[in-house]
């Protein structure tokens, strides 16, 4: 009987700027349940932190301060995706940003992640370094992913992700021989020199 196949939380933000460290809040979450390459579920919505997006934020992203002011409050949202999520493994691309804001924000509602965060960008640098470079769109394009709309929306930037996940994956078992990685695994991948890839899967056997 083979083992079913892991699920997914694939997760992304916009936000007003780089940091909650210096004031900077989400404006947009979309996380995208993800299993055996197909979209389970997902959930999207803007917040307002009642913070002011800057006029490049806005430029970039098309979520304007006049969208904002008429979005759900920000606890209400964090708590609403917080549960969507449970102890469901978390993916995103440049997860190190993702995951001080997902951190952040459950703070303030006096909760705290209890799992792990696996990163795309740091896979695809271990599993993809003949790829132009390793950004969201750029490897969206190069591997011939399905475009999943405007860039820079949360919900179009998670489905990218979470199809950039799967290329990962089915890269993993045609190269490496890897059938089945576990969402620990991925972590434990991701902190591999790109030099020692080859001996990961090795000892992974």
């Amino acid at each position: 009987m083979s083992r079913a196949a892991p699920c997914y939380a694939v997760l992304d933000f916009e936000t007003s700027g780089l940091s909650p460290a210096v004031g900077s809040r989400v404006t947009e979450v979309a996380v995208v349940l993800w299993q055996d390459g197909r979209e389970l579920d997902s959930y999207q919505s803007l917040m307002n932190a009642g913070v002011r997006v800057p006029a490049e934020i806005e430029r970039l992203t098309g979520i304007s301060n006049a969208m904002l002011r008429t979005a759900p409050p920000a606890a209400t949202v964090m708590r609403e995706v917080a549960d969507f999520v449970g102890n469901i493994p978390l993916v995103a691309h440049n997860a190190a940003f993702d995951r001080k804001f997902w951190d952040h924000e459950l703070s303030l509602l006096g909760r705290q992640r209890q799992q792990d965060f696996a990163c795309t960008l740091l896979l695809a640098r271990r599993l993809l370094p003949q790829a132009p470079d390793h950004k969201l769109g750029t490897l969206t394009r190069w591997a011939g992913l399905p475009d999943a709309g405007r860039a820079h929306r949360a919900l179009a930037d998670a489905r990218m992700a979470a199809h950039l996940l799967q290329y990962l994956l089915e890269t993993a078992s045609r190269k490496h021989g890897a059938r089945s990685l576990s969402h620990q695994q991925l972590c434990q991948l991701q902190k591999v020199s790109a030099s020692k890839v080859g001996d990961f899967f090795r000892q992974s056997a």
